[in-house]
């Protein structure tokens, strides 16, 4: 058997097995089984996402290859800023999920970072360019993820809604690769990413509405309808796909990074979760009021 394959396959299991444990109360269960009132599965969730932040912030560094400047210095501390304030308030219970302007100004810079990268990337060959979409690609959506799911320390509740964001992403990224492996026709991003095809694209959102249908039946509990997000996933996973293979792209890089094994680094498992995390947050706001 083909040894990268092994080693993909192993790597894989226990990146699953990790995201699992730490966004399902399983993780607090196990541990607390050895040593009873151990760790609360909040704070596994916070160490996921802090770790994944702090990698995926290196990594997305390392790719953008930042000069002498002061900008080298700064992004970093303005990272642990951002995700501070989304931190006092994942502790103190204070994601409300109404028309906050600091949120939706959050919002509104991803949507600039991402049209920077694709209509005006010579502006990230400056430091500066470099330093703002460091700091708006990787530190706002993983500090949304800490907005997703709902927990309480009185009856050690915790929410699935991130692990089934996880299960939609990983699904409309199989269901687009199956799809337009057999029947696409049609590139949608040649330049970009030359596998992705029109047809994979219209798999990945029906299949995946199929499996959503399943969640929103047998998981009602989950905040918001899961039909929609399942609708919100497939058409918007591509999409930080195709930012993430942008970004490498314009300054020559292969893979973000080689944290896991056969798979490469944490951006590249994650391109469609930062997209797709504050997609799904804003629709949690809007959903408030429908």
């Amino acid at each position: 058997m083909d040894k990268n394959l092994i080693q993909r396959t192993l790597s894989g299991i226990v990146y699953v097995a990790i995201i699992i444990l730490c966004t399902t109360p399983i993780g607090a269960q196990l541990i607390n089984s050895i040593s009873p009132n151990l760790v609360k599965q909040e704070y596994l969730y916070y160490g996921l996402i802090t770790l994944l932040l702090g990698v995926g912030s290196w990594e997305c560094f390392k790719i953008m290859n930042f000069g002498n400047g002061y900008e080298k210095w700064v992004v970093f501390p303005l990272i642990v800023f951002v995700f501070y304030i989304f931190s006092k308030r994942f502790f103190q219970h204070g994601f409300y999920f109404d028309f906050r302007i600091s949120e939706i100004l959050a919002m509104v810079l991803i949507v600039i970072a991402v049209v920077t990268l694709f209509k005006f990337a010579n502006e990230l060959y400056y430091d500066s360019g470099k330093l703002i979409f460091t700091v708006i690609y990787v530190a706002l959506p993983f500090s949304f993820a800490l907005g997703l799911p709902k927990f309480s320390s009185f009856d050690d509740r915790f929410s699935l809604e991130v692990l089934f964001l996880f299960i939609l992403i990983w699904s409309s990224d199989t269901f687009a690769y199956l799809t337009g492996k057999f029947f696409g026709k049609h590139k949608m991003a040649p330049k970009i990413s030359p596998k992705k095809t029109w047809e994979g694209y219209i798999g990945g959102v029906v299949l995946t509405l199929v499996l959503s249908y399943f969640v929103e039946q047998y998981h009602s509990d989950l905040r918001g309808n899961w039909m929609v997000v399942g609708f919100l996933v497939a058409a918007f996973a591509p999409v930080g796909d195709l930012v993430e293979s942008q970004l490498k792209r314009n300054f020559g890089v292969k893979d973000s990074g080689n944290i896991i094994p056969g798979h490469g680094g944490v951006l590249d498992r994650l391109d469609s979760f930062l997209i797709c995390v504050p997609v799904v947050y804003l629709y949690f706001i809007l959903e408030k009021f429908i």
